[in-house]
């Protein structure tokens, strides 16, 4: 990308409300404690199969 490209998009860019940043905000945690949760399964399964 040129530097007219990121231009052009901080230029048509605008600030979230407060309700679009309240929903993104709580995508993205139920995102990380899915993630966390996966990744304790997966420690306590490997860990009782005995990788």
């Amino acid at each position: 990308m040129s530097l007219k490209d990121y231009k052009r998009v901080l230029k048509i860019a605008r600030k979230p409300t407060w309700k679009e940043f309240k929903q993104s905000a709580i995508v993205v945690g139920l995102g990380m404690i899915a993630i966390g949760i996966m990744g304790m399964l997966f420690t306590l399964l490997f860990g009782w199969i005995g990788i």
